[in-house]
């Protein structure tokens, strides 16, 4: 069993930069593949990145965000950057064990999950 737990969020103007981690428990974390998604207030649960276990990653908005993963650290990072007000959401880190089969576009459906952290709140402020 993984467990996930989010820290990084915050408070932060427009403009700014917020970096998110997700630590994870259990030894087999380089194995698995990892996402950022988010959910705005009556919104649904949208993709934000993806990182599989050999570096592969996958982002909506590359130019702002960039995910990355210390194995020793059992830690998914989420930067982002140049912060917009509609970057406001709560931010859930998600993980997968990672199969080589699986096309990229596996990992940004969030169903595809099966472990998933309590989340943690960002709110960029205009």
């Amino acid at each position: 069993q993984v467990q996930l737990v989010e820290s990084g969020g915050g408070l932060v103007q427009a403009g700014g930069s917020l970096r998110l981690a997700c630590a994870a428990s259990g030894r087999t974390f380089s194995r698995y593949a990892m996402g950022w998604f988010r959910q705005a207030l009556g919104k649904e649960r949208e993709f934000v990145a993806a990182i599989r276990s050999g570096g592969t990653t996958y982002c909506v908005d590359s130019a702002r965000f960039i995910i990355s993963r210390d194995n020793a650290k059992n830690t998914v990072y989420l930067q982002m950057n140049n912060l917009k007000p509609e970057d406001t959401a709560v931010y859930y880190c998600a993980a997968d064990p990672d199969r080589p089969l699986n096309s990229g576009t596996y990992y940004y459906t969030k169903g595809n999950y099966g472990h998933w952290g309590q989340g943690t709140q960002v709110t960029v402020s205009s």
